[in-house]
């Protein structure tokens, strides 16, 4: 094996102090003491609860697209009763899943308020709905009291209100310019209820939602952030109030790329909906919550994961299950989730990771049962001290060979969703982000050599772009590869005729963020070759991927696998998530190598990730 290194050098320290005396280093300072809960928290629970649970239909759009008019959607008030709504039991739950804070919706864009809200013209579901209750009150005290920080979603469009000028997609009540007297009476509702929430609920952030419909002027964003910061000069406000805000909010779609802003935090239902909706059944798995969170961990950002109860106030089991099955696996590896930061570069291991604040402690996340406990990491500079498996007593042991870390577990320490190792280091971990594996055929040759490395090389060579099967005389069926059988050790020349589609005339694999192992692409660019490693605790992901799936199988035995497309919504270009499932009694014993067949040469969503807003 060959190994090629060039001397740029990544390498990770300690965020230094701003200087004092620099234009706006206060500012600076100031955020980031305002904005370190929130960074650490990574992870909070959002609740979608209102009307639209009692037919089990959209949250407000479903009658601003005219799927049901307006008159019929509010008699939806009739069914709100809450008569099972206990919210302390809600804070145990959302405590349970290891969150630490919550935002709730206090007022959707249907206009109907969840408090007792004294502003003119308000419909309230203390005066107008069968539960005749404040639901917001009660809530919010049961979350100061559990030491959760309290977030509170507010839409800035009332569709419902006879002063807001929008109604329905087909209808708006006035024109801005022409009735400037009757907006300046809204903004006056508005401006109520904004000053309630704050001197009612002190809540540590607001989630605003809808400041697309009008211009930051228009809803007079400036005086609403500065009147917040009144009460609460803290008050931590996200991306959606027209660039007045403290983080960005991609929304449903896993980001590909890391989000261009120090703060972020992905919003993501548990299935396609928001609110409760009785017919959606797509719930994703606890383990591919689990593994979303450690994709927003790994990057840098929160989870924000939401749920919608029933009109009674109950939380449907396929909801409560899920958050009982992502705290199993927050408590067992809470140090390794809040106060971490972003982790290393991608090409220095094949699963995720994050770093401790001092960087001095390295998290690796595998999804995947390591066959004979293996995990590599390859190109670290800095000594390695200690390893341990997180959340367990097993022990982790290590073997350094220049820049790569051999890391191996016992099986029976391997998490059912993702096993987490912490390396410790003396120093903050220091790393060589452009090394990579470049092999020839020669390099294949040593047949003393532990072939299960030599697999594992290939596939990283031809991700990097670096054929060693290029000029030999492997044909796509493997058969006849005389030069093989001659040079390469046997269980080699086994795995390498199997899989020989994958390795015959393809090239550099997929961009990071696509997928989070080694990959290969077809000459036509027209199929992705997934490498895949041990065995997974859930179906592997794809994302990004804007063409659509024609067929995929398993390379050498001919398995075909339906996919799952999650998280593709129609009002948004960001591709869903790919998931395929893989049978375990088809996995190769060494290294699983998966066709996906595409309709057309690859085509890749690579944007950076701002603000993405619903429904546009």
């Amino acid at each position: 094996m060959k190994k090629r290194i060039t001397p740029l050098l990544f390498v990770i320290m300690l965020c230094g102090k701003v200087n004092a005396q620099q234009p706006g280093a206060k500012d600076i300072d100031d955020k980031k003491q305002k904005m370190e809960w929130f960074a650490n928290a990574k992870l909070g629970i959002f609740i979608h609860w209102g009307i639209y649970s009692v037919n089990g239909i959209s949250e407000s759009w479903s009658f601003f697209n005219n799927y049901i008019n307006h008159d019929n959607y509010m008699k939806q008030l009739d069914g709100f009763t809450a008569a099972n709504y206990r919210p302390e039991e809600w804070v145990k739950l959302i405590k349970e899943s290891g969150a630490k804070y919550t935002v709730i919706t206090t007022k959707h864009h249907d206009g109907v308020s969840l408090w007792n809200t004294k502003a003119i013209d308000a419909t309230t579901t203390l005066k107008q709905s069968a539960a005749k209750k404040d639901v917001i009150t009660p809530f919010i005290k049961a979350v100061k009291k559990s030491g959760l920080k309290t977030g509170i979603y507010f839409s800035l469009p009332d569709w419902s209100h006879p002063d807001y000028d929008g109604f329905t997609r087909d209808r708006k009540r006035y024109k801005l310019s022409e009735e400037p007297k009757r907006w300046n009476k809204f903004q006056k509702y508005l401006h109520t209820q904004m000053n309630e929430l704050s001197v009612n609920f002190k809540p540590d952030l607001l989630w605003f939602d809808g400041d697309w419909e009008h211009s930051a002027e228009e809803w007079q964003a400036g005086k609403i952030s500065a009147d917040l910061k009144k009460y609460n000069p803290n008050i931590i406000i996200n991306s959606r109030l027209n660039h007045h805000g403290d983080y960005e909010t991609p929304e449903q779609g896993i980001p590909v790329l890391r989000p261009n802003s120090e703060y972020w935090e992905l919003c993501y239902t548990m299935n396609d909906s928001w609110g409760y909706q009785p017919y959606d059944f797509k719930y994703k798995s606890p383990n591919m919550i689990v593994r979303t969170l450690v994709d927003c961990i790994s990057m840098g950002g929160n989870l924000l994961l939401d749920i919608g109860p029933k009109a009674d106030g109950t939380i449907a089991t396929e909801q409560g299950n899920i958050l009982k099955g992502l705290g199993r696996w927050t408590k067992k590896h809470a140090e390794a989730i809040y106060g971490t930061h972003a982790g290393l570069p991608a090409g220095h291991f094949n699963g995720k990771t994050a770093l401790s604040a001092d960087k001095k402690t390295l998290y690796l996340y595998a999804d995947w049962v390591p066959d004979n406990g293996g995990l590599l990491l390859s190109g670290i500079r800095s000594a390695v001290r200690s390893a341990k498996i997180v959340g367990s007593d097993l022990k982790a042991t290590f073997v350094t060979n220049g820049e790569n870390i051999s890391i191996n577990i016992p099986a029976s320490a391997a998490d059912q969703d993702v096993t987490v190792i912490a390396l410790k280091f003396d120093n903050p971990v220091e790393v060589n982000d452009q090394s990579w594996i470049s092999l020839s055929f020669n390099d294949l040759t040593n047949k003393r050599a532990d072939y299960k490395s030599q697999i594992n090389n290939i596939a990283s060579s031809l991700h990097n772009g670096v054929n060693p099967f290029k000029d030999t005389d492997l044909p796509t069926d493997g058969l006849d590869f005389e030069a093989g059988k001659k040079g390469l050790n046997p269980e080699l020349y086994k795995w390498v005729t199997k899989n020989a589609e994958s390795l015959y005339k393809t090239g550099k694999g997929l961009p990071e963020g696509h997928y989070q192992g080694a990959s290969a692409l077809s000459a036509d660019k027209q199929t992705v070759y997934l490498f895949v490693e041990g065995k997974p605790t859930g179906p592997i992901a794809l994302k990004g991927i804007k063409n659509k799936v024609s067929r995929i199988r398993i390379v050498g035995e001919g398995t075909m696998i339906e996919p799952e497309i999650y998280n593709k919504l129609y009002w948004s270009s960001v591709p869903g998530i790919v998931y395929i499932p893989l049978p375990k009694d088809r996995l190769d014993k060494d290294l699983t190598v998966v066709a996906v067949l595409l309709d057309g040469p690859i085509d890749l969503y690579r944007e950076k990730v701002g603000a993405i807003e619903s429904n546009l």
